[in-house]
């Protein structure tokens, strides 16, 4: 069958199994149909030979085994595959979940940018409507307080001002379209730097919320909480292993307990289980960062203060890089805020994944059933095997591994998540492994196992045990991706073109780069500079010498000539001549001094004044 036609066959029946179900009221995700299209194929007591083309026959009966493993609502295994399938689906590391919120931030804001690079203003009523764009840009970029709260706006517009006055709207407007959008972003951290440190001094900072605060509170809540589903989880586990391990013990208790799923229940809290130890791992490495970021950003802090603080003037090639790195350590806040809401939310989400197995097992049968059974904690298993070791001596052509032998052993890459590889396909049991036992390496894969008759047995024929863990798996397909099985199902691929599924059903391949440097020339060069390999060359140079012997070299010197030397002279010498064609000259004039007697009158009736000129002679002076 060619790979066209196998994948025409396979969206058909996917199509036709999700119609029928949504006609029975349950509408199911593509990704799921996919999904238990491949668990109906795979499991041998459905009779689906792969290598065969499948009749009309064999479509409708494929389409009706889907349908009702889908309709089949009490059974666990159709909810771990949900769950996996969901959790493929949906999460993210820290990585790809902060650059899938980065992207759809830019999104967001990629009209309001693209708006403010492409306008031409030309009157000073759209320079200001250009000025607000940029502070509503700066506001909504660092997501600190709304753009509808009219004290936050000032405070954004006021620290703007500080730095890029409305004067420099003019240079900007003339920059290119990328510098304007790196302007913005620079604008945009530095602002929010400064309304961080006003913050801080207690001078501003309207609707910027505590972030370390409620990271200081809510990561060991969420935290606790991760712990406490997990250790619910783990009762549940041990109970069904219990029960499990009882069955294979009594005859009586097997046909007991074999109508009932559970191995499905098993199976289902042990994915559950692998889930929230990953959602843990993400919370602890949160508080860890949270931890360091707090340190630096009361270092930054402190830096600002004494580099700011009660001075007119600052240099801004000390305060800017301050203010750009509390930016820098404020979105790490943010993130961490992010972050800690997906995980959250991740938490609840995947609980409604255990309903079907404790509605099937609530506590009331549980501990009907598990009347004179002993439960054993994983711990506990653990510890039981701690002395027991295998003896190399016994197994001349298989390699094991031991802690004190082996480096990095805590590192190993552990097949089937840390499972024992004998309990899997022999009892169908989720038993966890112990490394100190030994860790056999077959065929450069590492198994563990939770006791030494396992380990022995196993390392007999492992290829055998290898096999019925595979075939185990196509009886329960959620192991698949709970022991991490894909390198052994990677040839079938009935759901290439449902979305992600590829993620889910195939593992990806392990790379590194690596590269080797040799040295060009071991030895030191021998190549001699004169050496000629065309004979032509070398009968010229042989002409060139011969006829150089012949030659001599004659000088001489003449009476004329070795006496004469360079002169130059000087025809017009360098002289400076003033000459002065004004003459200031002045003259004296003698001050008129005139007196006058007799004004205020004397003894007679009759006034008699006297001129009296003292007045001295030109010539005198």
């Amino acid at each position: 069958m060619s790979q066209s036609l196998a994948e025409g066959i396979i969206q058909h029946i996917i199509r036709q199994a999700g119609q029928e179900c949504a006609a029975q009221g349950h509408a199911v995700p593509e990704t799921v149909l996919a999904f238990m299209v491949k668990a109906v194929v795979l499991d041998p007591r459905n009779d689906f030979n792969l290598d065969q083309i499948l009749t009309n026959e064999d479509v409708q009966n494929l389409i009706q085994l889907c349908v009702t493993r889908l309709l089949d609502t009490t059974n666990p295994s159709l909810s771990t595959i949900k769950m996996q399938v969901y959790f493929d689906l949906n999460y993210a590391n820290r990585a790809e979940l902060l650059r899938e919120h980065r992207h759809v931030l830019e999104g967001r804001l990629a009209p309001l940018l693209r708006d403010i690079t492409d306008s031409r203003p030309r009157t000073q009523e759209e320079m200001k409507s250009v000025y607000q764009m940029i502070v509503s840009y700066v506001l909504l970029s660092s997501g600190l307080g709304s753009p509808t709260d009219i004290e936050v706006v000032r405070e954004v517009a006021a620290a703007l001002q500080s730095i890029f006055p409305q004067t420099a709207l003019a240079t900007f407007l003339s920059l290119s379209k990328k510098d304007k959008e790196q302007q913005l972003k620079n604008l945009t951290m530095l602002v929010t730097g400064i309304r961080l440190y006003n913050k801080e001094c207690g001078k501003g900072g309207n609707g910027i919320d505590d972030l370390p605060a409620i990271l200081q509170e809510a990561i060991p809540s969420a935290t606790q909480s991760v712990e406490d589903h997990l250790s619910a989880c783990h009762v549940l586990a041990h109970r069904y292993t219990a029960l499990l391990e009882s069955m294979h013990e009594d005859e009586r208790r097997h046909r007991q307990l074999s109508p009932l799923k559970l191995k499905e229940a098993l199976f289902n809290v042990r994915q559950y289980e692998a889930f929230l130890c990953i959602l843990l791992s993400d919370a602890i490495t949160s508080a860890q960062e949270v931890e360091k970021m707090n340190v630096q950003f009361t270092a930054t802090m402190e830096q600002l203060k004494n580099t700011v603080q009660h001075k007119v003037s600052v240099d801004t090639k000390e305060a800017f890089p301050l203010f750009v790195a509390t930016f820098n350590l404020w979105t790490g806040f943010q993130d961490e805020i992010l972050l800690l809401s997906f995980l959250t939310n991740m938490t609840e989400r995947l609980q409604q994944f255990l309903e079907t197995q404790s509605q099937l097992f609530p506590e009331e049968v549980l501990t009907s059933l598990l009347e004179g059974v002993t439960v054993k904690t994983d711990e506990e298993r653990i510890r039981e095997t701690m002395g027991t070791r295998v003896n190399v001596s016994e197994f001349k052509d298989q390699e094991w591994l031991f802690p004190e032998t082996t480096a990095n052993f805590d590192q190993l890459l552990i097949q089937y998540h840390g499972f024992c590889a004998h309990a899997i396909g022999v009892k169908g049991i989720t038993l966890p492994g112990n490394p100190a036992i030994g860790i056999l390496k077959h065929k450069d894969r590492c198994y563990v196992f939770s006791s030494k008759e396992s380990a022995y047995i196993f390392a007999q024929d492992p290829d055998k045990f290898i096999q019925l863990n595979v075939e185990k798996a196509k009886e329960y397909a959620e192991l698949i991706q709970l022991l991490e099985l894909h390198h052994h199902f990677g040839y079938l691929g009935p759901h290439t073109q449902a979305r992600n599924v590829d993620r889910l059903m195939m593992e990806p391949t392990t790379k590194c780069d690596s590269c080797t440097q040799t040295d060009t020339h071991i030895l030191p060069p021998t190549i001699v500079s004169s050496y000629e390999w065309n004979e032509w060359e070398m009968r010229r140079k042989a002409i060139k010498l011969a006829n150089l012997r012949r030659k001599l070299t004659h000088a001489m010197q003449t009476d004329l000539s070795h006496l004469r030397r360079e002169n130059s002279t000087q025809v017009y010498l360098p002289k400076d001549v003033s000459t002065q064609t004004k003459r200031d000259n002045s003259s004296n004039v003698p001050r008129p001094q005139i007196f006058l007697a007799g004004l205020r009158g004397g003894s007679s009736a009759t006034t008699h004044m006297v001129t009296v000129d003292l007045t001295r002679q030109v010539d005198e002076t």
